[in-house]
């Protein structure tokens, strides 16, 4: 027993909090990743983006792999503000005020959307349109995605940022290394406190992030069979 832990009993719950809580950020980014991903795919297939799908770098820290989510994020909501202004270039105003009138149908807003990147394209698919106006009509690109971001850049920031994403195969001494350097209560208490903090508000932002891209590929999937 490590002499810190007879000074603090309580110093083994509290590694073993860290444990659990560093395993939860980090099944909760590979979530996002994945999401990421699959609606680069849709952006890509459908509406002629050209976004590179992300991968978690094993060998990198918590804050690099923020930083990776965030870049790839950044170009997602580029994309779509470029689109936003395709829409409004080749519409009459009349048109493109009715892609965001809560009150127009949905099926008149995908038919306009899709005459626009049947242009915009030369051809497109069938779901090009139902995308962009899912897309368009959603907070996705602006609260939630903006939200995440700035979560994200939080969590790098934070006393977590500089964490190996593989430190959990290390040992639980690696990772009170890597978080503080020394072994104390008070030290660990402020690591569970921020990891707890910082954990809850991404896990809620995420969830809304998933959710939302569910409903894009759900859409997408139902429209090609």
């Amino acid at each position: 027993m490590a002499l810190s832990d007879l000074l603090y009993p309580d110093n083994p719950k509290r590694r073993q909090e860290l444990i659990h809580l560093h395993q939860e950020l980090l099944d909760c980014m590979s979530t996002n990743f994945h999401a990421t991903n699959e609606l680069a795919g849709v952006l890509n297939e459908h509406l002629g983006c050209t976004i590179t799908h992300i991968h978690m770098r094993e060998s990198s820290t918590v804050k690099e792999n923020c930083d990776i989510m965030i870049q790839a994020m950044s170009e997602i909501q580029h994309q779509v503000q470029k689109i936003d202004s395709d829409m409004k270039e080749k519409l009459e105003p009349v048109l493109y005020q009715k892609l965001y009138d809560i009150k127009e149908p949905e099926l008149e807003k995908i038919a306009i959307a899709h005459k626009v990147f049947s242009i915009v394209l030369g051809e497109a698919t069938s779901t090009a349109g139902m995308v962009a106006i899912k897309l368009l009509g959603s907070n996705l690109m602006t609260l939630t995605v903006s939200k995440l971001v700035s979560l994200l850049a939080q969590i790098g920031a934070s006393v977590l940022g500089g964490i190996s994403i593989t430190v959990l195969g290390l040992g639980i001494e690696m990772i009170l290394h890597a978080i503080l350097g020394a072994v104390e209560r008070n030290q660990l208490l402020t690591a569970v406190r921020s990891y707890e903090k910082h954990l809850a508000e991404f896990k809620a932002a995420s969830e809304k992030y998933q959710r939302a891209i569910r409903e894009v590929t759900s859409s997408v999937r139902q429209q090609v069979q």
